[in-house]
């Protein structure tokens, strides 16, 4: 929460205008983070304006948080949710996160699917801890009846944020963690396709 720029709301509001002409037919605004729905009252009218200018919205979200101004954001005013599934167990999630319950990620994802409002899931593909294949299958039966989920994307694990990490004096937890192989990439790829519509690797 500390650092960065703070902006208000009408002065991001004039930046995005100023790049409307760039987003072509299919651009639009992403917010991601750190967590945007940590913000999520002042994103609220922020994501108002632009609709109402004809703008498309996304959030790209690790699900911690739905409390009311989530949910407001989300029903009324968000085009596109990007979840971000880090585990799909309990051990995995504490290991990857340092953050306890991954059911709060699954309670956004129920949600999102009641609200009939599209959604993309993102996972981490971490080779030795989010990778196995009873892993991968766990998550394609969890989220095969879902309506709303357009696409999963595969992102390979990468250590390019490691020196900030470093630089912040922080012990980054997955400093051990090897970056995934083509074939690696492409076998979780041949797998997930058997639960969702379409799966790239980003």
């Amino acid at each position: 929460m500390d650092g960065g720029k703070p902006y208000t709301v009408d002065e991001l509001f004039n930046i995005i205008i100023k790049s409307k002409p760039y987003f072509g037919k299919h651009g639009g605004v992403t917010i991601s983070g750190g967590e945007p729905l940590l913000q999520a009252k002042a994103l609220i009218p922020l994501f108002k304006k632009l609709k109402a200018e004809g703008i498309h919205t996304a959030l790209d979200t690790n699900g911690r948080i739905l409390n009311n101004f989530a949910k407001e954001l989300m029903d009324d005013y968000t085009d596109l949710v990007m979840l971000d599934i880090k585990s799909m167990s309990e051990e995995g999630y504490q290991q990857i996160t340092g953050q306890k319950n991954k059911e709060t990620t699954f309670n956004v994802s129920t949600h999102r699917e009641a609200s009939g409002k599209p959604m993309w899931l993102r996972y981490v593909l971490i080779p030795g801890l989010t990778d196995a294949p009873e892993l991968l299958h766990t998550m394609g039966e969890y989220f095969k009846s879902y309506k709303t989920i357009e696409k999963l994307e595969i992102q390979p694990y990468h250590k390019l944020g490691v020196h900030k990490w470093e630089a912040l004096g922080w012990d980054y937890k997955l400093k051990d963690a090897r970056e995934n192989t083509e074939a690696e990439l492409q076998q979780a790829s041949t797998l997930l396709l058997a639960y969702f519509k379409q799966v790239s690797i980003n």
